[in-house]
C-alpha cells in the first residue's frame, strides 16, 4: 500500500478505537508507562493538530505556542475524533503527497512524514485498545505494510529515544506482536498486570499512603495469618490500618516481586517478603498474592504463603 492510504487507513483505525473508549476508562494505565488513557489520547491529538500547519509547510517555531496547551479541555474522545478528522482532510488534498515538510529534525517528505504517523496511530491504537478493554486485533494489512516500513528504521528510532528496547517475541509469535516488540511493547500487556506493578512498587516502598491511593475504597485484603485460612479484612479503613501496623511492627521490611502475570481482572505476583529479627537476624518468607483489579485500582488481595 501506498504510504498516503496506509496513514488514512491507521487514522481512521485510531478513530474506531477512540469512539469506543469508555466513560470510565479516561484514569487507566496504558503500556506508555507515563501515560494514562487520557495521556495518551492527548499525545495523539497533538500530532493530529501538528498535520494541517506542517503540510502547508509552516515550521514548528511558526506554529508555536498554541498547540502548548490542554486540546483535550472537557472532551477527550470529541477532541481527538476532530483533530484526527482535520488531519486526514490535510492529508487528502491533491498536493500532499508531494511537499516538502519541516519536522523537529530537519526537512523531509510529505511521504515519510506519513509512514511515521500511521504507525504512531496504528501502535497507539492497540495501547488505547488494550487500556479500555477493547479488541487488540490491529488491521493485519496495516500491520505488514508498518513494519515493513519500521524495519528500516528501528534503530534511528532506538537511538533517538522515541521507542522503548525491543521486546523479545513470543515463538511463533504473529505480525503484530513482532510490530509491537519492536516498538517496545509487551504483547501481553494487560491494565491488571499494569496496576499490580504500580502496586507493588508501592508496597516495595512501604508507604501506605501510595499503597492506598491504588485500592478501592471497598477493598479487601485477606491476610496469610493465622492459618490456616488467614483473616478477612473490608473496606479501605480496615486495609489501612493492616499496612500500618505491617510497616511500623516490622523492622527492615523488604518487599520483593519475583514474577506476575495476568489474565482479564486478575494478576497473580510471586512475591518475598523480609525482615530483621530483634536480634538482628534475617528473616523472610515467599508466597503469592491474588489481586482483582477494578477501575485502575486493587480491589482485592488474596495472600498466601509457605508453609
Amino acid at each position: 500500500m501506498h504510504a498516503l492510504e496506509v496513514y488514512q487507513r491507521s487514522v481512521e483505525h485510531w478513530q474506531w478505537t477512540v469512539q469506543r473508549v469508555p466513560d470510565e476508562a479516561f484514569g487507566l494505565p496504558t503500556p506508555c508507562s507515563d501515560w494514562d488513557v487520557r495521556a495518551l489520547i492527548a499525545h495523539v491529538v497533538g500530532e493530529d493538530c501538528w498535520t494541517a500547519p506542517l503540510l502547508e509547510g509552516r515550521t514548528i517555531a511558526e506554529v508555536g505556542d498554541p498547540l502548548d496547551a490542554d486540546l483535550l479541555e472537557r472532551s477527550p474522545r470529541g477532541a481527538a475524533l476532530r483533530a484526527a478528522l482535520a488531519a486526514r482532510h490535510a492529508f487528502a488534498e491533491p498536493a500532499a503527497g508531494s511537499v516538502t515538510v519541516h519536522l523537529s529534525y530537519g526537512d523531509d517528505s510529505a511521504e515519510e512524514y506519513a509512514w511515521q504517523l500511521a504507525a504512531d496511530h496504528l501502535v497507539h491504537s492497540w495501547d488505547l485498545a488494550v487500556a479500555s478493554d477493547q479488541d487488540p486485533h490491529l488491521p493485519p494489512g496495516l500491520v505488514d505494510a508498518v513494519g515493513q516500513w519500521y524495519a528500516g528504521r528501528a534503530g534511528a528510532y532506538r537511538s533517538a529515544g522515541l521507542v522503548a528496547d525491543p521486546v523479545e517475541p513470543p515463538p511463533n509469535a504473529t505480525p503484530q506482536a513482532l510490530l509491537l516488540g519492536a516498538f517496545g511493547r509487551d504483547p501481553g500487556w494487560s491494565p491488571a498486570l499494569a496496576v499490580a506493578e504500580r502496586f507493588g512498587a508501592a508496597f516495595g516502598r512501604g508507604v501506605v499512603d501510595e499503597v492506598m491511593a491504588l485500592m478501592t475504597d471497598d477493598c479487601v485484603f485477606e491476610s496469610t495469618e493465622p492459618a490456616p485460612d488467614g483473616r478477612r479484612l473490608e473496606g479501605a479503613e480496615a486495609v489501612r490500618k493492616e499496612w500500618t501496623a505491617l510497616f511500623d511492627g516490622t523492622r527492615g521490611a523488604e518487599w520483593t516481586p519475583e514474577e506476575s502475570f495476568a489474565a482479564a481482572d486478575r494478576a497473580v505476583v510471586r512475591w518475598r517478603f523480609a525482615w530483621r529479627e530483634v536480634d538482628g537476624s534475617p528473616g523472610h518468607v515467599r508466597g503469592v498474592d491474588v489481586l482483582r483489579v477494578r477501575d485502575g485500582k486493587v480491589a482485592e488481595k488474596l495472600s498466601y504463603v509457605k508453609g
